[in-house]
């Protein structure tokens, strides 16, 4: 039985073609007997006890193992073992070993280019393993046919299609199923009607669990929280920008719910608020998710295992982004003191060997020291996978004055504004600017930096202020020349030496100052672009997304930089995290208004979190089956459910003291988003008793089968009923 790393201790798979020895142990085990393997591989030896089930072929042994307490079983869904991949005669991936348990959530991280996109498509079937000569095991292994979801580059087969035809294809055998049902409620009357409503039961229970009585309200979720209008599902696919089309293609691939998600940087051009639902909607989400992703507060939030990518191949970590980086450097300072106190060993018997090696009566002794030597096993140098950062250690040509920036009812927009914002920065003080997208974040730096003129009010700048912009299409900068004359040109005056020096700090060395602008990634057109504002010495710096395009280990090399910047800093960024490292106060595009904020995200976020914080709702609130079921399936009570709260008559709350419509919009919006989250639990809930459903051990256990579905029938009238209360409220 195979053992996993260090780390991975707690969980084990053996999956045996049928034929093999191990198969006339299944009847016993699946019996409830317990199996102990002693088996050696790789000289460790797995000795749990373990239970199988035989599908498709083939014997699938799984183990239960006590987590903190809880005992948890993962069936392992997908397995890469010794891959490669290779572009012509370039080596992307080698020695890939990479597996996915069901409900997993998976980051895969590493730097730019190292070939996390490859490892998606490799998965998703896109890329083919490469074939090398070797005598290890090659394969790609996977449980069944696992369906797999992942964005293409053309995502739609026909643009003429309207959003909603196009996302609505997620529902295709719930509809079916819908359609059958319907079918089968009009021939209930006939002679067959005992094996009818039989037919009927059993379609309706795969309805339900597939999600037939929820698909509609989830469906009116996701495309909410990803920006689209009631009016868009109308709209032909062709009349969406690329961006747009994006988004519908992946809230098709999220409704369809596919036992493998794979996701590519999923957070890029969302704002803070659709990130937020995501995150719970993929922490909820009862399949497996591998991710792609530069987010560390996304990462830190949503997975339970990460794979870190370095020197082409993948090692394994369990844990959430944060857990991974501490192991990382704990690693890294384990493999140093094993390097230096080697070191000193080979050293201390170097010295034995020079002083006693013309000795003949030490000539036993030097040859044994050698020996010694020789027969160690090296442990190498470690490598520091962040020394490879950009930096620039700079100080503004000029201070300020202590009021640098003044706002005051400045009106932005373009025919109609768009938020009208007052606010006032001092100097040395570090603002982020964070909202829904759209809501004029970067149109407030286009303004305050002179590209778009102010609708109404002022603003102002102190005295010896002197700011540099770096704004987002700056990623998209083109030119034939080489990244040495390009810079060069801007700065005439600087030696030869000053300006390669400038550059190398930016991780432009040898051979990348002479590379064409064009041929640069996004993120090198980013480094290009900060290299060119800090080295004009600013003392204010008005940054639109400046992490866009950057991998982790860049976004951190920004964050050093900036918190060690003297000067003052005004940033629109979407990345929480970024934010949260370097912004002592926030300016905050929400609910159509923009409000100042003299603290940074953390404070920010537990003040939005303590007013999503409502009374929770009643567990006995009741729900009815669809009206068009027969009568024989409807549940009868003998009184009428109590209302969830207490009913009180209407009153006219304008006439009331202190009331502000305002402030009643927010809180009708904030329990509409409490709603969305117990709605999504509740589902997760579901979810759970509907796979405790299935195991044998339940089936075979009258009285737990029927405690049991009747939690489950009782979880699905909560979601009906959570579900009536949120179509109220956007209704």
């Amino acid at each position: 039985m195979r053992k996993e790393s260090a780390y991975n201790t707690d969980l084990f798979l053996l999956y045996l073609q049928t034929g093999s020895r191990e198969q006339r142990l299944a009847q016993a085990v699946m019996q409830g007997e317990e199996y102990t393997s002693t088996r050696k591989h790789d000289g460790c030896c797995a000795c749990v006890p373990v239970f199988c089930i035989v599908w498709k072929q083939t014997v699938f042994f799984y183990v239960k193992s006590g987590i903190r307490g809880k005992e948890r079983t993962f069936i392992m869904l997908y397995q890469i073992c010794n891959g490669a991949v290779k572009f012509a005669a370039e080596t992307v991936l080698e020695h890939i070993n990479f597996e996915i348990r069901k409900t997993e959530k998976i980051a895969v991280v590493g730097r730019n280019g190292c070939g996390k996109t490859t490892l998606l498509k490799l998965i998703a079937g896109e890329v083919e393993l490469s074939k090398r000569d070797s005598d290890e095991d090659i394969y790609i292994a996977k449980a069944g046919k696992p369906v797999i979801g992942y964005l293409k580059q053309n995502a739609f087969e026909d643009d003429t299609l309207t959003m909603e035809e196009e996302v609505r294809k997620a529902f295709s055998d719930i509809l079916q199923m819908k359609e059958e049902m319907e079918r089968l409620v009009a021939v209930m009357d006939g002679e067959d009607g005992e094996s009818v409503i039989s037919r009927y039961v059993r379609l309706e229970e795969q309805f339900a669990y597939l999600g037939g009585y929820t698909f509609e309200k989830e469906y009116e979720i996701v495309l909410k929280k990803l920006g689209f209008a009631p009016e868009d599902k109308k709209k032909k696919l062709s009349e969406f920008s690329g961006g747009q089309q994006t988004k519908i293609a992946f809230a098709r691939m999220l409704l369809s719910k596919p036992d493998i998600l794979l996701l590519d940087e999923p957070t890029n051009h969302l704002d803070m608020a659709t990130i937020n639902w995501l995150e719970g909607y993929l922490k909820d989400y009862d399949r497996a998710v591998v991710i792609v992703s530069h987010d560390r507060m996304f990462l830190d939030r949503v997975v339970d295992v990460v794979y870190e990518i370095e020197y082409k191949t993948a090692v394994r970590y369990p844990g959430n982004y944060s857990a991974f980086m501490e192991r990382k450097r704990l690693n890294w300072e384990k493999q140093r003191k094993d390097y230096e106190l080697q070191q000193k060993e080979i050293e201390r018997l170097q010295t034995l060997v020079e002083r006693f090696k013309n000795k003949p009566t030490k000539v036993a002794m030097t040859r044994s020291k050698l020996k010694q030597i020789e027969h160690m096993v090296k442990v190498d140098a470690p490598v520091r996978y962040d020394l490879k950062t950009f930096h620039a250690d700079f100080k503004p040509a000029r201070e300020s004055v202590t009021d640098v920036l003044r706002v005051s009812q400045l009106a932005i927009g373009y025919e109609k504004p768009l938020a009208t914002v007052t606010f006032e920065q001092k100097k040395g003080h570090k603002i982020g600017i964070i909202g829904d997208n759209g809501a004029g974040k970067s149109t407030l730096l286009r303004t305050l930096t002179g590209q778009l003129e102010p609708l109404s009010g002022s603003f102002a700048f102190g005295d010896r202020v002197d700011w540099g912009y770096f704004e987002q299409q700056m990623a998209q900068y083109t030119s034939d020349k080489t990244v040495l004359d390009d810079f060069w040109e801007e700065f005439p005056d600087l030696k030869r030496l000053d300006v390669r020096s400038w550059l190398g700090a930016f991780l432009f060395g040898q051979e990348e100052v002479f590379k064409q602008i064009n041929m640069l990634s996004g993120g090198e057109k980013v480094r290009l672009a900060l290299a060119k504002i800090f080295r004009r010495l600013p003392n204010y710096l008005i940054l639109d997304e400046p992490t866009n395009h950057m991998d982790i280990v860049g976004k951190e090399s920004l964050e050093a930089m900036l918190k060690e910047y003297p000067g003052s800093v005004l940033f629109v960024s979407h990345d929480r995290y970024f934010v949260k490292e370097i912004a002592d106060s926030l300016l905050v595009f929400e609910e159509g208004t923009v409000n100042y904020y003299p603290y940074g995200y953390e404070q920010y976020w537990e003040k939005v979190q303590a007013e999503q914080q409502e009374q929770p709702l009643p567990e006995d609130r009741k729900i009815q089956r669809p009206g068009n079921a027969p009568d024989i399936l409807r549940k009868k009570t003998g009184q009428e459910e109590q209302s969830a709260y207490n009913e009180k008559p209407e009153v006219d709350q304008s006439s009331q003291k202190g009331y502000n419509p305002g402030k009643e919009a927010a809180k009708k919006k904030r329990r509409q988003e409490r709603l969305e989250m117990l709605i999504e639990e509740n589902e997760e809930q579901i979810a759970a008793y509907q796979v405790q459903l299935e195991d044998p051990a339940v089936q075979a256990d009258y009285e737990k089968l029927m405690a049991l579905e009747e939690l489950l029938r009782a979880a699905n009238e909560r979601l009906e009923e959570l579900m009536a209360e949120w179509d109220g409220i956007i209704t």
